[in-house]
């Protein structure tokens, strides 16, 4: 399940980016605004994150598809320790297969240098900005995850605050480091372009990121752990995850 949910996000990921940016599409000759490109492709990945997330396979795996997210709920005890490694195992070969996808349906678009397999890299400010802005949206996602997801109230609408901050990224962010908050997710693109220029930058600040918002949500809440590691709980799937008190 998390091998499909990852490969669909960066199949989907992989057609907008040669949609909205290789130079004989006709998307790109209409949208001239770059801004306005950018925020087609928030509003369709996040769009596929909503979707993910309450779909049935998402609503029985979590919907992590994230190593950053599955390595979080591991910290605060939600997830096993060798289902946590299936887990990233997964999401690995997941990002890697979309992108195999797409390379197979878009042939040489997806390559063109406009596009380059919709990999992710520091913008114009370099890596040091780009760390930052990775770390700080990685924690604000993480952070509404685990509040969002802990609160009655706010628990059966999870998945679509998570799609609008991602729309949000696309738009305001992806200037600074691509938008990726995704270890996985941006080595699948990478190991098809074979550019590997600051990986490390969304292997570390995304994890770093999250991780803080964890730790941050046990001191707000005086070291209660969450009740579970699902993003949507509102549904009647198996659950392989460590429960504890219900959500206030």
């Amino acid at each position: 399940m998390e091998v499909a949910e990852l490969g669909s996000y960066l199949f989907v990921a992989c057609v907008f980016a040669t949609l909205l940016q290789h130079p004989a599409s006709v998307v790109r000759e209409f949208v001239s605004s770059s801004l306005a490109r950018r925020a087609l492709m928030g509003l369709a990945m996040g769009a596929t994150a909503i979707a993910i997330v309450t779909s049935p396979w998402g609503k029985r795996s979590g919907g992590h598809f994230n190593p950053a997210i599955t390595f979080t709920f591991y910290r605060l005890g939600k997830v096993e320790f060798w289902d946590t490694w299936f887990y990233v195992i997964a999401q690995f070969l997941g990002a890697m297969s979309g992108v195999a996808l797409a390379k197979y349906v878009l042939r040489a678009a997806l390559a063109h240098d406009a596009v380059r397999y919709a990999v992710t890299v520091p913008g114009m400010y370099g890596s040091t900005v780009a760390f930052v802005a990775e770390l700080t949206i990685s924690f604000l996602l993480m952070i509404t995850v685990l509040f969002a997801t802990n609160q009655k109230r706010l628990a059966p609408y999870t998945a679509y605050f998570v799609g609008i901050l991602i729309a949000t990224y696309f738009t305001f962010e992806a200037p600074l480091s691509g938008m990726s908050t995704n270890p996985a997710r941006t080595f699948g693109s990478a190991v098809h372009a074979n550019y590997w220029h600051a990986l490390w930058i969304y292997f570390i600040a995304p994890s770093m990121g999250m991780l803080a918002a964890g730790e941050l949500f046990l001191r707000v809440r005086g070291g209660a752990a969450p009740y579970c590691a699902k993003l949507h709980h509102a549904n009647r799937e198996r659950c392989i995850f460590h429960h504890a008190q219900h959500a206030v």
